[in-house]
């Protein structure tokens, strides 16, 4: 169904396959669903790593399968729910679905010396505090327009003459979508959930639900808070490059494989925050045909990293699965030199890091250089801060995952408890079996694709920055 919304929708369309039935008449809640250019990409996205992710645990997961399967698709549905609902209260309870499956993915099925049950609530509490203020701010949109519809909503205006409820309405919607995406400083969770969760549970949760934060503001704070987005979008660039270079820094000082990832999340969705406050603080600028050429890319680069971020980080956390089912251990100090007894993972990672940190040819690229060419003509000073981050990157990468695990001479007593990835014993380590290559190739493939010839993907994000982009007050 991804594939064929991907391939059926019609660049040029502001909305299609709309779908709106009355759901709780009494206070005007409709099943209203629909799809643009800014959504169909995610809604492929989340059907690829689902079901990468599900293949996958196939072959690993092996307690409570059927539990397991029945809550991986249960937050599936709780994902593709929240990048197709057009109404406020049907945004929320799609969101609010996917919070409980996902902290019994983290506490049942994470790693017990991780401390998944922390890390499970941890993020369980911080989603939830969030999802407070989001509904307050959902209210408050319903008294001041009279309608839950995104659209109409839009049109209509929210506390247009009331500056002071759409403000405090804009920042509690911004600190509920800050906390998923997650934008510093309300990160701390994630490292905590990345690191306890299972493969496919961390897959998901850096490919797609991080996302949902990023869409939400995007798809919200954008449309229905224009003038409090442009008064404070200084602060949400600002924000984004904080991410950006703090989570590149803490990157570099990790020696867990999975953490050091996770925290390569917080700076590359850093990136998007900065795209998006780029956007922000265009509305404000005197040259209304520049602000708009400029907010139009940091807009294109925040949508795109949302996608390449998805596939290349995706791709890095079934990579720790990978070393991690046969070494049992994530510690960046014991291995070393693996690159000529695991030549097809050595490779597979190369991709994935030089993907991660930018490298032209690959997925990376166009979205750092969309948001940071957007962001020069807007916010030049953060711009230039946040390409530290690119650095930076290009250090953890290299450094930390390319030289500590596969460069340097192979030592067999570095590290003695070697498994197949099927447990059973082994005297080394022994390469990707084939269910790991189905699962992780199909994403080196579109590193390759899109870093070569971005032109289709761009084609939906920019028809949805048009679209949205053209409503606002430049």
């Amino acid at each position: 169904m991804a594939i064929d919304y991907a391939m059926d929708y019609l660049p040029g369309n502001q909305m299609a396959y709309q779908v709106n039935v009355p759901w709780i008449p009494s206070i005007g809640v409709n099943y209203h669903v629909g799809v643009d250019g800014l959504s169909v990409p995610l809604v492929f996205l989340t059907a690829l790593l689902t079901t990468l992710g599900l293949y996958y645990s196939a072959r690993v997961i092996r307690k409570r399968v059927k539990e397991f399967f029945a809550l991986f698709l249960f937050l599936a549905t709780g994902m593709f729910g929240v990048f197709v609902s057009l109404d406020l209260i049907l945004f929320y309870v799609f969101w609010e679905i996917g919070l409980v499956p996902m902290y019994f993915l983290i506490g049942i099925w994470g790693q017990p010396k991780d401390r998944p049950q922390y890390a499970a609530i941890k993020f369980f509490l911080y989603t939830l505090a969030g999802s407070i203020f989001m509904l307050l701010a959902m209210i408050g949109v319903y008294l001041s327009t009279g309608t839950f519809d995104i659209l109409k909503a839009a049109e209509t205006g929210v506390w247009v003459n009331a500056p002071l409820f759409a403000t405090l309405s804009f920042w509690a919607f911004f600190v509920a979508f800050a906390i998923k995406v997650p934008s510093f400083p309300f990160h701390t969770w994630l490292p905590d959930a990345h690191t306890a969760a299972p493969t496919a549970g961390s897959v998901i949760l850096a490919g797609v639900l991080l996302k949902l934060g990023a869409y939400g503001i995007l798809r919200i704070l954008l449309t229905l808070f224009p003038g409090s987005f442009a008064q404070f979008g200084w602060i949400v660039a600002l924000l984004g490059v904080i991410g950006i270079v703090y989570g590149a820094f803490v990157s570099l000082a990790q020696t867990d494989l999975k953490r050091l990832i996770a925290y390569s999340s917080v700076s590359h969705m850093g990136y998007i925050m900065l795209g998006i406050g780029a956007v922000a603080v265009a509305l404000n600028m005197k040259d209304a045909e520049g602000a708009m050429q400029s907010a139009a890319m940091a807009f294109n680069g925040a949508s795109l990293q949302m996608f390449m971020h998805g596939i290349i980080t995706g791709a890095l956390f079934f990579l720790v699965g990978v070393i991690y089912e046969r070494a049992h251990t994530r510690d960046l100090k014991v291995f070393g030199g693996l690159s000529a007894v695991v030549p097809v993972y050595y490779a597979t990672m190369m991709f994935a890091g030089f993907a991660s940190l930018g490298l032209p040819g690959l997925a990376g690229f166009w979205a750092e250089f969309f948001t940071f060419r957007g962001a020069f003509g807007i916010v030049p000073v953060l711009a230039v801060i946040g390409v530290v981050g690119i650095v930076i990157t290009a250090a953890y990468i290299l450094y930390r995952i390319i030289q500590s695990i596969f460069l340097g001479e192979y030592d067999p007593k570095s590290w003695t408890h070697w498994t197949t990835v099927f447990g059973e014993h082994a005297d080394g380590p022994t390469d990707m079996a084939l269910f790991e290559k189905v699962t992780l190739w199909p994403l080196v493939a579109l590193m390759i694709l899109l870093g070569l010839w971005p032109t289709p993907l761009l084609a939906y994000f920019n028809e949805a920055a048009i679209n949205i982009l053209s409503k606002l007050p430049f």
